[in-house]
């Protein structure tokens, strides 16, 4: 049996607080949140409850037995009947009973076993559900290694709990009462009464020491997500480390934090060292009380030798479920704040939800419209600023401007990933969004999602197959399907060039390929994906000149009788869109075709002449060369 060994992580250390401070949910509170996941399994409960029982009462019989058998061993000379009938047949009763609480124990896992993993199951998905389902905003904010550490450990324990709590405590105290009730009609009161003042001390011992020491697993969970989190970022960010030299700066980092956790851990163990070695001080005095007045019963002539041997092993036997009882409070309540970090995740405010009664988008013109938008990720820094335009179904309107202008903020309200407005300023009317003449925040998130498909600038891939990542846009795709939107994105001749094909493996984030092999990785996924409308985030930044002029033209062609945004830095690809917005510090400063915009000899006629200059001088610079 495990002595409380120590489990570990859990989301790193809040600024402003420190390690052993915990802002958790109390106990019950959290175990009456785990109820409802039992509920389900209640019938396999009730009879895992009773196996365990039935396990306890064998268990009890046997000392009982046991007396019995070495009473019988007292027989006369010369009375082999009495030899071999009635010691034959205790030995028996005795291996049956013995048999018998193995059985039940393994009956009450087998039964419960579906009901544990089960709970676990569910509570895992509804957490992984939940955090997919949380704004975006949660998820650049978040700390991977840990929150996933925190899930890790939460399903390690429900089980534990389930385990534990549910088809331990009882029936370990019926088996006490049992014994103690026994001890107490069949001899005198006194053994019942060391046995209870031992219990008493025992348990009060173990639940002042356990909870004590509880401070010091806390530290050694926040210490242990703090290194994880610190090994996964560093890990994650593998080129930037090399680019810069700080293998060494990152291992000091992570032996900082693992110093710190092995302090942690130590105290935790010189802790349970004090804690496993007081309880059996405890026990060891009792178990002397109470053979002590057992050997006087036995000189006096008031107790057989069976009586004391029954005595004995009904001591021992109880050593067991005491010792259990101190493992079970540290294990529950381990497993308690353990439960409670995960259901502290799944309880995580959605600030971007469906409201009650929103309906799923309806198809009609695909128009897009923004309507008098203001938009702040802070309250103190607005993004944008009564942005108004429209996406007419089937055209393309293009978004240029100087970096931080709001271009890709308008293609994340546009997915949902924020609602419209200025947290902290609930007067600040933030204007509306609209498909197809609906109110985004009046119809579902996925309805609108399924609505629309995106070239990404950065493009980040699954650590998987080249076809996985490609027929992600619409999963269940043939691969006849995903081959022809490789095709459509230039990128089907490197693939059949790699040894495996479509098979080849991308990497984490998709490293193993070049940036431009991976956007156009995104640009097949979005095209088998084939939605009504098009947002395209410079979704040709990281491709050549030539394959540029080759992708637009695909581009051009999916955009084809599709509501389409683009937002660009490079004006050339844009030349060709219904409408330009050009954006400076979340405003829209000029609006027209690319013709009335140069025409007009605004801010966007400076930026194309710029850009043409620009790119002239890299022309010449190459034919120089």
């Amino acid at each position: 049996m495990r002595r409380g060994g120590e489990l570990s992580s859990s989301l790193p250390i809040p600024a402003g607080q420190t390690a052993g401070q915990s802002a958790g949910r109390s106990d019950w509170s959290t175990l009456k949140r785990l109820i409802p996941y039992l509920w389900d399994y209640k019938w396999r409960g009730l009879f895992a409850l009773l196996f365990m029982i039935g396990a306890k009462l064998a268990n009890v019989g046997v000392p009982w037995l046991l007396k019995h058998l070495v009473d019988a061993m007292d027989v006369k000379a010369g009375n082999p009947l009495a030899v071999l009938v009635v010691p034959v047949g205790l030995l028996v009763a005795y291996g049956l009973l013995r048999l018998s609480t193995s059985v039940f124990t393994e009956l009450r896992e087998l039964v419960f076993s579906k009901a544990t993993q089960g709970a676990a199951r569910s509570i895992a998905l509804e957490t992984f559900r939940h955090l997919h389902a949380l704004a975006l905003r949660f998820h650049l904010e978040r700390q991977t290694g840990g929150m996933t550490r925190d899930i890790e450990r939460g399903v390690r324990g429900i089980e534990s709990l389930i385990s534990y709590s549910l088809y331990s405590i009882v029936p370990t105290l019926i088996e006490v009462a049992m014994v103690l009730t026994i001890l107490a009609v069949k001899f005198d009161v006194w053994f019942a009464w060391i046995t209870i003042a031992a219990l008493v001390v025992y348990i009060t011992f173990t639940v002042s020491v356990t909870e004590w020491r509880t401070q010091f697993r806390r530290d050694a969970n926040e210490f242990d997500s703090a290194a994880h989190s610190k090994a996964v970022d560093s890990l994650l960010n593998y080129e930037t480390v090399k680019y810069f030299n700080n293998e060494d700066f990152e291992a000091r980092r992570y032996d900082e934090s693992l110093q710190r956790l092995r302090q942690a851990r130590l105290k935790a163990q010189t802790t349970l060292s004090l804690l496993n070695t007081g309880q059996q001080v405890i026990i060891a005095i009792g178990l002397v009380g109470m053979l002590y007045r057992a050997t006087l019963g036995v000189v006096d002539g008031r107790m057989t030798l069976g009586d004391l041997v029954m005595i004995n092993a009904y001591m021992i036997q109880l050593y067991i479920p005491l010792n259990f009882l101190g493992v079970l409070y540290r294990e529950i309540k381990q497993s308690l704040t353990d439960l409670d970090k995960m259901f502290t995740l799944m309880e995580k405010e959605r600030e971007v939800a469906d409201r009650p009664d929103a309906q799923p988008l309806r198809g009609g013109d695909w128009s897009v419209r923004f309507d008098h938008v203001q938009f702040a990720y802070e309250p103190s820094r607005q993004i944008l600023h009564d942005v108004s335009f429209e996406i007419p179904a089937g055209k393309t309107v293009a978004v240029v401007g100087p970096s931080g202008s709001g271009k890709s903020t308008l293609a994340r309200l546009l997915y949902r990933f924020y609602d419209v407005g200025i947290p902290g300023r609930p007067s600040v009317a933030g204007g509306r969004i609209t498909i197809a003449g609906q109110d985004l925040r009046a119809v579902t998130q996925a309805s609108v999602r399924q609505a629309i498909g995106i070239v990404p600038q950065d493009t980040v891939l699954f650590n998987d197959t080249v076809e996985y990542n490609i027929a992600y846009g619409r999963p269940g795709a043939s691969h006849a399907q995903v081959e022809e939107a490789a095709r459509a994105a230039r990128i089907h001749g490197f693939i059949a060039s790699t040894p495996t094909g479509y098979q080849t493996m991308v990497g984490e984030r998709g490293l193993k390929l070049s940036g431009g092999e991976k956007q156009r990785v995104a640009i097949a996924r979005t095209l088998l994906k084939d939605p009504p409308i098009l947002i395209f985030d410079e979704a040709t930044s990281a491709l050549d000149s030539a394959n540029e002029r080759a992708i637009q033209a695909e581009l051009k062609s999916a955009a084809q009788n599709k509501t389409t945004l683009v937002i660009a830095h490079r004006l050339s690809t844009v030349v060709d869109a219904h409408e330009i917005l050009v954006m400076e510090a979340g405003r829209i400063i000029e609006r027209g075709t690319h013709q009335q915009l140069l025409a007009r000899g605004g801010r966007y006629a400076d930026m194309w002449a710029l850009q043409q200059s620009a790119e002239g001088e890299a022309f010449a610079e190459v034919i120089g060369m």
